[in-house]
């Protein structure tokens, strides 16, 4: 079964298409040469990936994933959140270097990532939704370069590292996303 995955981020869809490739053929919008954006209007990760998820669906008549995430700060009453990306508007180098200066001195540094995938059917016009949490801290400088986005300052404690210092394989085994993807792949068994 096809599946568009409505994201230009190469880093994604590998991750993506690591867990799902023996249950979809994963496209993205960048291998359709589409560089068309969605305003992520919603107030809620779950809105905004209903609003990706539907309107590249009916775009290009096919079933699609799209996914919003985002991490969550407590100590920050939960920032960025679902304006994780654009936090600092000058990207993902930017957005970390923002992030640790709001925590300078913070012994709270508690925080979670959440995403949530949104699969749009756009013969019937319906949608399912599905959830990923992963717990950890904020470290108070980068760790590790595999990754992308604020994997580098995300410890897990149970791990003792960061998301950036582990293996693709592992990261896909526990993170956020993949634990979104694997209720996706037993949804669709």
């Amino acid at each position: 079964m096809r599946l568009l995955v409505a994201t230009q981020n190469e880093f994604k869809k590998k991750e993506i298409e690591a867990i799902l490739k023996d249950s979809f053929d994963i496209i993205s919008l960048k291998d359709l040469k589409d560089f068309d954006d969605v305003k992520e209007t919603g107030d809620t990760f779950f809105e905004n990936a209903l609003l990706k998820a539907s309107y590249f669906a009916k775009k290009h008549n096919m079933l699609t994933l799209a996914d919003d995430t985002g991490l969550c700060v407590t100590s920050l009453n939960g920032a960025p959140g679902v304006f994780s990306q654009r936090y600092s508007g000058l990207g993902d180098e930017a957005n970390i270097d923002l992030l640790l200066d709001e925590l300078n001195g913070s012994k709270f540094r508690d925080a979670y990532f959440m995403t949530v995938i949104v699969i749009y059917n756009p013969e019937d016009q319906s949608y399912q939704s599905f959830k990923g949490r992963l717990d950890g801290l904020i470290t108070t400088s980068r760790r590790g370069t595999n990754g992308f986005g604020y994997d580098s300052v995300f410890y897990i404690p149970g791990m003792d590292k960061t998301l950036a210092e582990l293996d693709t394989k592992t990261k896909n085994t526990i993170s956020h996303r993949a634990l979104a993807l694997d209720l996706v792949k037993e949804s669709f068994k």
